[in-house]
């Protein structure tokens, strides 16, 4: 094994871990099929380190979690128990009252719902723009399709997600 090999994919593609989670979460719709997507994709990225240029890797390495997500989910690895993503345990404690606390988490509930019934196409897309603030050319890469598909599914997800929030916000008060 090559230190330096080592050394610069530590530096390059590590960093990006929490985003490679977020979206393999996202697309798999499980914390646990989620971490096993990242760790596949972390090796594949990591087989294939030697064939990257650059010195940013969020993009290839997200192109490369997108890859191994949906190839998880056309061979039907995931798994049939899915655990709802526990946002408390992941986002830290807030220092707000018990009050402000409940709000935030019934406003996650509702957007994590929502975000749910998305088709993968639009979720992936607005996981993208929205959650890791890629750039439409980045997502285009990620995702393998044209900057103006993108546009276009990012417009349509996100008239689809307000839809969904109204009816979440409909249903819970």
């Amino acid at each position: 094994m090559d230190a330096s090999k080592t050394r610069r994919f530590e530096a390059v593609v590590l960093p990006h871990l929490d985003a490679a989670y977020n979206l393999a979460r996202w697309l798999t719709h499980s914390d646990q099929d989620g971490e096993d997507v990242v760790q596949e994709a972390y090796l594949r990225a990591f087989r294939f380190f030697d064939g990257f240029r650059g010195n940013h890797g969020r993009a290839w390495l997200l192109t490369i979690v997108r890859n191994t997500a949906m190839s998880w989910l056309e061979d039907g690895r995931a798994s049939s128990a899915t655990r709802e993503y526990d946002e408390e345990r992941h986002a830290g404690a807030h220092s707000d009252g018990p009050e402000a606390q409940l709000a935030r988490k019934d406003e996650r509930g509702q957007v994590n719902a929502a975000l749910k019934k998305l088709s993968v196409e639009f979720r992936e897309v607005l996981v993208l723009r929205e959650m890791e603030d890629l750039s439409y050319r980045e997502i285009a890469q990620v995702a393998g399709i044209p900057v103006g598909t993108v546009m276009s599914r990012l417009s349509r997800a996100r008239k689809e997600f307000a839809a969904l929030l109204a009816k979440e916000d409909g249903n819970g008060r």
